[in-house]
């Protein structure tokens, strides 16, 4: 099976509930001493719904800063749902006891912290459009992360793309990226659940002569299941969209040079295998392309929990393009999990 490089190492951790004060704590260092990393942050939402969880979502960003040197983190990127209702204004106590205004206002502090420290990158989940989910493609995210939010990632913007009235976006944009071992990379964030013409847009612009030999990283919400299948539809009432399978046939699969897709928005409550899932094929070019999606929404008590226990992701990329490294940690825990090696037989080269 395709996803038991990352799935099965993470049995282990349905474990972790009983072991949380047995494990000693061992801070987060790099493999290599010329590696360098990119976080993964899994989808804020449950964090910035209630106000006693917005620490933990701070707790988290301030961790990615004291560990910028350390871990040599050169990207951190975010899966989408940055809040659970994008412009609702009286929430009903259940689902979050904060209007959506101090559900942005939280998610665009916590990530204040990283302005001028290192460029970040966040998608826009289903949570992020519309009044509670994708109604409508109505989103407040530029207002919260305007392009000159963090002066270190508008360095690296490349392309814009369109929103749903046809206005420049962030949503949709294309940030190019140079290693420290010298690689050329981009980093594409598309919308949730991206339209027709915005896979168009991308595709054309992963084409383009200037960008074909770069090493595309595509960033979108909704892409795998849990059992690392791609998702082939939802039930929002979005007419114009494109789900994970479309996704890989209209844009991924065709084009030569998207190695890389991360995604969130997946959760069961308190089970971390509902949360993770990954598979490696091969696109148009006969080059491999290697999907994770990683969220942790749901656990710590579930949708209405703690907000995901503080775990997050860090890659560490070694010298050469050869291996990337996948660790898992959590800073509300003091908890490092190292728990995924690949060489380049798996994870494909970054050649």
């Amino acid at each position: 099976m395709k996803a038991r490089l990352f799935v099965y190492p993470f049995l282990f951790l349905c474990l972790i509930t009983q072991v949380y004060g047995q494990q000693p704590y061992k801070a987060p260092e790099l493999t290599a001493s010329d590696g360098w990393s990119m976080v993964l942050m899994p989808d804020p939402q449950s964090y910035v719904k209630f106000s006693r969880n917005q620490p933990v979502l701070e707790l988290m960003t301030a961790w990615v800063v004291d560990n910028i040197d350390k871990l040599n983190v050169k990207m951190v990127l975010c899966t989408g749902d940055l809040v659970e209702q994008n412009d609702m204004p009286n929430p009903d106590g259940k689902n979050g006891d904060q209007p959506s205004k101090s559900q942005w206002e939280s998610v665009a502090r916590a990530f204040t912290r990283l302005d001028g420290r290192v460029p970040y990158i966040a998608a826009t989940g289903n949570h992020d459009f519309g009044f509670k989910s994708a109604e409508n493609r109505q989103t407040q995210y530029d207002h919260y992360f305007p392009a000159d939010k963090n002066f270190l990632s508008q360095k690296l913007l490349r392309e814009a793309g369109v929103d749903g009235n046809g206005n420049p976006s962030l949503t949709n944009a294309v940030y190019e990226f140079n290693s420290p071992h010298g690689k050329k990379m981009l980093f594409m964030v598309l919308e949730f659940a991206p339209r027709n013409s915005v896979l168009e847009w991308a595709k054309k612009v992963v084409a383009q002569d200037k960008y074909k030999d770069h090493f595309v990283v595509l960033l979108t919400h909704s892409y795998l299941n849990s059992k690392s299948e791609r998702i082939e539809t939802e039930g929002y009432p979005l007419v114009d969209r494109n789900y994970g399978q479309a996704v890989w046939e209209k844009l991924v699969q065709p084009s030569s040079n998207i190695r890389m897709v991360f995604s969130g928005h997946i959760g069961v409550p308190d089970d971390i295998l509902g949360h993770i899932g990954f598979r490696s094929d091969k696109n148009a070019a006969g080059k491999k392309v290697n999907q994770m999606v990683f969220n942790a929404q749901a656990l710590g008590g579930g949708w209405h929990g703690n907000g995901g226990d503080g775990w997050l992701r860090y890659l560490e990329f070694m010298s050469g393009g050869k291996k990337v490294k996948v660790k898992t940690f959590s800073p509300l825990f003091a908890m490092n999990l190292n728990s995924i090696s690949i060489d380049r037989k798996e994870l494909s080269s970054t050649r």
